[in-house]
This record gives structure tokens, C-alpha cells and sequence, in this order.
């Protein structure tokens, strides 16, 4: 469990680094769709959906200004962490990798006491890691996920050849899911596990906080 703290809102976190607010408009070849994972379309209006509910509960907090003026770079950030949560899936299940609901809860209690409390930790989820409260159970997930994989393939993350191997699982799944992305959303690097020219730090700050770029619409 404390390794699991450790790593606590990394892959979420790292999810969420990115660029503007996205249009409903798609590729030629995937009209509607932002991206094509594994053969199944993330459409632009689910990325839409998570923007919106994000900037709903931004505009509920007393510091929506601020909240709002640095996270320019949301929408594309959305894109990236439904794209990178496919990946773990499929990384997690080539390695027999579950997540129970019980587990879930459990590290929700436990970060929640942590925080202060519920509310607490819901309002330094929304500021640190662009999370609305219907999106921190799936961030969690993958938390645990990362953390179980790495133990599945015996790698510690607090080193550089822990990193190095999940690293490598996660480009494999990558690679195999022959992953297009809708081209005004830039292309993927699967070496990277992440969008082309777009920094989103995952698993190499697994050992410390993520920190969020404030260049909005950059």
C-alpha cells in the first residue's frame, strides 16, 4: 500500500498536460472520430464530455479563474488519458492484470483521509490534475493498474530499470493497437506512449508529484 501511495494520481496527472478545447469536427478517414484505438473510435464528442464536465466543476470553485486560465491545454489532454488508458488495459491484460472495485474504493478512502477529507481532495484533484468527480474512479484504476503491473513484471518504479520495463510494456501495447490519431490533434509516438510534441511526463515522475504546465494554449 505505501508504494501504491507513492504513486498516487501519477498516471492521471500525467494524463492531463495538454491543449485546447477540441471541435467536433473529424478526420476523412474517421469522420467524428479524435482517435482510433485497437480498431475502436474514441469519438471528439467523448473527449468534448469530459472537457465539459471538468469545466463545469471549475466554474463551481471559488478559484474558476484561475482554475480555468491554466488549463488552456484541457481538451487535448482529455484525448491523451482515454488514449493511454487503452494502452493500460492492454498492457494489463497481456500481463493477467486485474483491478476490483473493492481496491478502487479502498485507495479512494485512504487518499481521501489523507487530503483532508472528500471534498478536500476533490478540489486538489480538479487544481493539480484536471480531474471532475465522475473522472476520479478511472484515475485511480489506472493507478493501480501501473502499480500491479510493475509488480507483475517485477519492476520497482522508485528506480531507472523499473521504469525502463514498464516502460517497454506499455510501448508494446502500444504498438500493437496501431493507434490514429485524428491528424489537428497531432499523431502518436509509441515510444513516448504519448501524443507528438506533447509533454505528459506518466511514468518517468512515478517517484514524485506531477507538476501541471500552465501555458495555456500552448
Amino acid at each position: 500500500m505505501h508504494r501504491r501511495r507513492r504513486t498516487a494520481l501519477v498516471v492521471s496527472a500525467a494524463t492531463l498536460i495538454a491543449a485546447p478545447l477540441l471541435s467536433a469536427c473529424g478526420s476523412q478517414a474517421h469522420p467524428g472520430a479524435a482517435a482510433v484505438v485497437g480498431g475502436d473510435r474514441i469519438e471528439v464528442s467523448t473527449v468534448q464530455a469530459q472537457v465539459a464536465d471538468v469545466r463545469t466543476a471549475q466554474g463551481d470553485s471559488d478559484d474558476s479563474v484561475q482554475l480555468i486560465s491554466k488549463s488552456g491545454q484541457l481538451g487535448r489532454a482529455k484525448l491523451h488519458g482515454l488514449i493511454f488508458d487503452r494502452i493500460l488495459d492492454k498492457a494489463s491484460a497481456d500481463a493477467g492484470v486485474t483491478v476490483s472495485r473493492k481496491e478502487i474504493q479502498e485507495m479512494r478512502q485512504a487518499q481521501a483521509a489523507q487530503s483532508g477529507g472528500e471534498k478536500a481532495w476533490q478540489q486538489q484533484l480538479l487544481t493539480a490534475s484536471w480531474l471532475a468527480p465522475n473522472q476520479i474512479d478511472a484515475a485511480l484504476r489506472e493507478q493501480i493498474q501501473v502499480q500491479k503491473l510493475a509488480d507483475s513484471l517485477g519492476a520497482d518504479l522508485q528506480t531507472p530499470d523499473g521504469v525502463a520495463a514498464i516502460s517497454k510494456a506499455l510501448t508494446a501495447a502500444s504498438t500493437s493497437l496501431h493507434i490514429d490519431v485524428n491528424p489537428r490533434f497531432g499523431t502518436w509516438n509509441n515510444k513516448q506512449t504519448q501524443l507528438a510534441d506533447f509533454k505528459a511526463p506518466w511514468i518517468t515522475q512515478v517517484t514524485k508529484p506531477a507538476q501541471q504546465e500552465t501555458a495555456a494554449g500552448a
